[in-house]
């Protein structure tokens, strides 16, 4: 690596902006962006101006849809920004960012504090291991206090957070932050728009406690380096600078998580923010290796993070304009690609072309010739690829970790409303699903009509609306529906033998498997079958129907979850045995095997919380009580009350509506999906 490179990828960070819905985290985003002289007029969320809600539908609602990235400069840096949805119907645009992220802001409104969705992405970010700042938005709303805040945080999500700044002042007296590494007091200046701020001693009721914030900031950071702790032994102090560093690798390890604060609403500290972001989050280069596995052989593969390796990346999201070509975002690891580049996509072993590759600034593209190891981009000419491929060198395939999602859990029936308009929905269908990789969309075999599964009510609200207005479909959408699933309750075996005439020849197949419950949340697999007797062909084509066959149950032809099958046995015949044969065998096991298994239909439970005033705490769990809910906890929030439940999403719609009724407007409520459980006799003859 040349010192070019090496100082380009020192000075780069990739981030993400990740919270709970009105945390204020578009907000945080807007303010970055005008700060950054990214922008040079403050849009607002409430009425739509805000630069990264750009689609249609996030400016009506007021909420984060989509991703959306940009980049902006700061001090010789250069930040890559993607801000990402607060509502849990959209927490897979969350989890395909911090797949190719390399460090993240939480940002935790003042006042509530950690909410279910800010737990959520917070376990997201835990799962890929990206380190992270913490940032508490809107300290001058009545009710702030960011040492609750802080303790929330604490007892929900870990003791490795660590204050780095103090408020002063309280709700609407907050005037400024004190810098606990500097020790100095900071206050913005509201005529500039929070663009010019001043400096100062630190108020002399807030002494005291920066000092111990100080000295537990030195503590910390001389636990994270050995010569900063022999500094520490020998002075009993660090320098400034040494206080930065032994954070900086606190939190690149998951240590620490440096908890700032401020109001973005009132332009107050925001520069701080982006000064730890640069001093606190890794670059590129302070992290390991991309791992990957060779296609052709599954050998384990290390690819410096360098633009003078080979190219490699991963398309981590799809956006589809109506009548114009798809758009794929790239997360580059490692070497280079440039316009006209022939490279691979090695998840699908296609060859394309880069025909055009921009930097994007929310929706606006902009043209560049060349991108590089550490570069977030989007490409236009990549044919067939979707969220997860792997793109990389034709000469050095590689492919790297796929990217997960959660399985819809609602779904609506969709048609035109004329014949004529069948070919324009199924375009639109098919174009919101390259997007969306949580968007389900099948056919009912029995009524011919088309379902579209989504993660709940809102994200379908939001696809329909966009199939109606941006693709100029007249249709007809049924009420939502629960999307079941199918599991099995015991231990089953099965055989499937063929042996007939087809096309004039005689073909044999056969195969014997054994389906076992696995425990619930345990997903569907079909153990490897290994006998070097049998044709790999042979193995494969049986393997092959098997996982497609888990689409349908034998109960009401939902998914099948929860289910491990074993191939048994494979016979086969040098001379009849065709792929064919060995997949029809393979598909009268699978349903000989579920039959004694004793199949059960699971409907989806919902993860509830519901934030209520004392007054109306009893009407708020009868109700739930009538909706088969279990109350699992309840907790105090300030002078609200926090009901945990377990409800069957069946009994959800509509819910909000009468929440807003049973508490005058007062309440609030988030869900999530908890697990699958068996549905109860009464519900599955009412459902």
């Amino acid at each position: 690596m040349n010192d070019d490179t090496a100082q380009r990828l020192a000075r780069l960070r990739n981030i993400g902006i990740m919270a709970h819905i009105d945390a204020g985290k578009t907000t945080v985003t807007e303010r970055i962006l005008y700060y950054t002289g990214r922008i040079h007029c403050m849009g607002e969320v409430d009425d739509g101006s805000a630069t990264m809600d750009w689609m249609k539908e996030e400016q009506e609602r007021g909420i984060t849809i989509t991703l959306a990235a940009t980049s902006c400069p700061w001090h010789d840096h250069v930040i890559n920004l993607i801000d990402t949805p607060g509502h849990v119907d959209f927490t897979a645009e969350v989890e395909r960012s911090l797949r190719v992220l390399d460090g993240a802001v939480a940002v935790f409104c003042g006042v509530e504090g950690v909410e279910p969705q800010s737990e959520a992405v917070w376990h997201q970010a835990d799962r890929y291991g990206v380190p992270r700042l913490a940032f508490v938005n809107k300290m001058d709303r009545v009710g702030a206090d960011f040492g609750e805040v802080l303790a929330m945080i604490h007892d929900k999500l870990g003791p490795a957070a660590i204050p780095i700044q103090l408020p002063i002042g309280r709700e609407s007296a907050f005037r400024g932050i004190v810098d606990l590494v500097e020790m100095r007091a900071y206050y913005w200046d509201a005529d500039s728009d929070g663009y010019e701020y001043t400096s100062g001693e630190i108020p002399p009721e807030l002494c005291d406690d920066a000092q111990l914030g100080h000295d537990a900031l030195i503590e910390r950071a001389a636990e994270a380096h050995e010569e900063l702790l022999d500094r520490y032994a020998e002075t009993g102090t660090l320098g400034t600078a040494e206080l930065r560093r032994g954070l900086h690798l606190s939190t690149l390890r998951g240590d620490a998580v440096p908890v700032l604060c401020g109001s973005a609403l009132r332009n107050m500290a925001v520069q701080p923010l982006l000064d730890a972001i640069v001093a606190y989050l890794p670059s590129p280069l302070e992290l390991p290796p991309i791992a990957g596995i060779r296609p052709s052989s599954g050998e384990p593969v290390s690819i410096p993070r360098s633009d003078g390796s080979h190219f490699s990346a991963l398309c981590f999201k799809v956006s589809v304009d109506a009548g114009r070509p798809p758009l794929q975002y790239l997360r580059i690891y490692s070497g280079k690609l440039e316009v006209g580049t022939t490279i691979l996509n090695s998840t699908r072993g296609i060859r394309l072309r880069a025909n055009h590759i921009y930097h994007m600034h929310a929706a606006r593209r902009e043209r560049v010739e060349v991108a590089a190891a550490g570069d977030i981009c989007a490409v236009v000419g990549l044919k067939d690829t979707v969220t997860g491929d792997t793109l990389c060198s034709p000469g050095y395939p590689v492919l790297l970790e796929v990217m997960r999602f959660p399985d819809p859990v609602i779904s609506v029936a969709i048609e035109p409303r004329r014949v004529a308009d069948d070919a324009k929905l199924q375009e639109a269908l098919q174009a919101l699903a390259l997007e969306d990789p949580t968007l389900g969309i099948r056919v009912n075999e029995e009524t011919g009509q088309t379902l579209l599964a989504g993660m709940g009510e809102l994200h379908l609200e939001v696809v329909v609306h966009r199939i109606l207005e941006e693709y100029n479909v007249d249709a007809k959408v049924g009420r939502p529906q629960v999307s079941y699933r199918e599991s099995v309750l015991h231990v089953g075996e099965g055989e499937g033998r063929v042996e007939k005439v087809i096309g004039g020849k005689s073909v044999f197949g056969h195969c014997s498997l054994r389906a076992r419950p696995t425990a619930r949340g345990g997903g569907v697999r079909v153990l490897p079958y290994a006998d070097p007797e049998t044709p790999p062909e042979l193995i494969r084509a049986a393997v092959e129907v098997l996982s497609s066959s888990l689409d349908s149950g034998p109960l009401m032809g939902y998914p099948l979850v929860d289910l491990e099958l074993q191939i048994l046995a494979i016979e086969y015949s040098r001379e009849r045995s065709t792929e064919l044969a060995h997949r029809m065998a393979a598909s009268t096991a699978l349903r000989q095997a579920l039959q004694p298994a004793e199949s059960v239909l699971l409907e989806p439970v919902m993860a509830v919380d519901i934030v209520t005033p004392a007054d109306f705490l009893g009407d708020v769990i009868g109700n739930l009580n009538q909706r088969r809910g279990r109350i699992e906890g309840i907790t105090e929030r300030r002078r609200a009350q926090v009901i945990h439940a377990a409800v069957p999403l069946r009994e959800m719609f509509g819910y909000a509506t009468q929440l807003r009724s049973l508490s005058q407007g007062r309440a609030t409520h988030s869900m999530q999906l908890s697990h699958y459980a068996p549905v109860e006799p009464d519900a599955a003859s009412a459902g």
